[in-house]
This record gives C-alpha cells, sequence and structure tokens, in this order.
C-alpha cells in the first residue's frame, strides 16, 4: 500500500521469533505479523497467545500514527524491574493494517530489549 510515498506492508509469516526484556523470555511466536513501512525496521507483530502477558503493565503512554492509527503502550514487569512502554499494540487500526489488531509488537530498539529473529538479533 502507498499513499504519497510512504509505503507499507503487513503479511503473515512463519519466522521464529523471540523476544527477551533483559534474561527474561517475555514472548516465543512462529507465528508473527511483519510490519514494513518507509523508513522504519520491519516490526514483528505477535499474537497474544505467545506473549507472557502476565508480565505487562499498561501505561498512560498513547501515540498516533497517520498511516497505522492510536497505539497503547505497556511496560514488562520481570524480577530485574521494570522495562517502561516497550510494547506497543493498535486495539483499533486503521482498515489498510487490520492485521496487527491486538498483536503487540516491540522497541527492540530500547535498552534491555531483545528481539530474535530465526536465532539472529
Amino acid at each position: 500500500m502507498s499513499t504519497r510515498g510512504h509505503d507499507i506492508e503487513v503479511a503473515p509469516a512463519s519466522d521464529q521469533v523471540v523476544v527477551r526484556v533483559g534474561d527474561v523470555v517475555v514472548a516465543t511466536s512462529s507465528r508473527p505479523v511483519v510490519l514494513t513501512e518507509t523508513g522504519c525496521p520491519p516490526r514483528y507483530y505477535l499474537p497474544a497467545e505467545d506473549v507472557k502477558t502476565d508480565l505487562l503493565r499498561s501505561s498512560d503512554t498513547t501515540s498516533h500514527c497517520p498511516f497505522k492509527g492510536d497505539a497503547v503502550y505497556f511496560s514488562v514487569e520481570t524480577d530485574g524491574g521494570v522495562a517502561e512502554d516497550v510494547i506497543w499494540s493498535y486495539p483499533e487500526p486503521f482498515p489498510r493494517v487490520e492485521q496487527v489488531k491486538d498483536l503487540y509488537a516491540f522497541w527492540s530498539e530500547k535498552p534491555g530489549v531483545t528481539l530474535e529473529v530465526n536465532g539472529q538479533a
């Protein structure tokens, strides 16, 4: 999909994705949805069933993307502490990216967050 030079593609994948916060595995999935967007790294969105949602704490942080909609954020709480706003989700995404509805994406750029795809960080 392209809008005025801005492309977004959303596609299911069979990659094996493992997300850690510190030393704690927070998510493991072999059924991610990959969103590629102009100017951004590919983002892996994972189903809630593949995420340890008991470690998530809802945040007051929100953001708006003119291409995807309004995102809500979550922090991860482990014995090692709290990693603030390292996960986001789109509860009501725009129709063009409806495949990411209620899936979780991870800020792998944040300190302490590691995202591995097929064994590669």
